[in-house]
């Protein structure tokens, strides 16, 4: 009995300083600050046209980046983008395998299947042996290209 009413006390205790709370916050008008005037628009005819053949001032423009085929393998497996792999975001990747991971060729793929065959090539992979893949480490799991197949 004595648990139920010092719960029920302590509820009070909570509904009070809630309502105090409330009203407390009510009562306070925060001004918001007044918007800037919108700007005055312009006319497009006094705007200053360039010439067709005119000179370019500046260095040009960067070409923008292309990846390399590597570099777009390695952000594929790394899912959060933090510039290293770690070994569930490796095996979360091996859907693809299945085939090749399910060695006894019954469409299931036991746990023992599946982690001697990602295990052993995170680990062959891993270095340093400190439980991620770097850029330089992961190159090393690229699969071997195969002979290209003539569509003729």
């Amino acid at each position: 009995m004595r648990k139920f009413v010092a719960g029920a006390a302590g509820m009070m205790l909570i509904l009070t300083a809630g309502l105090f709370l409330w009203i407390g916050a009510d009562g306070q008008d925060i001004p918001l600050p007044e918007a800037p005037p919108p700007p005055e628009p312009v006319d497009p005819e006094i705007l200053p046209e360039a010439e067709l053949d005119a000179e370019t001032i500046g260095p040009a423009p960067p070409k923008a980046y292309k990846p390399s085929r590597e570099e777009i393998r390695f952000n594929r497996y790394d899912r959060n983008g933090d510039e290293s792999i770690t070994r569930i975001e490796m095996m979360s990747s091996r859907t693809d395998a299945f085939r090749k991971l399910d060695k006894d060729g019954n469409n299931l793929l036991t746990f023992e299947e599946w982690a001697v065959a990602t295990s052993d090539r995170f680990a062959g992979a891993d270095g340093d042996g400190n439980g991620q893949l770097t850029r330089t480490e992961f190159r090393t799991t690229r699969p071997k290209r195969s002979a290209p197949r003539c569509k003729c």
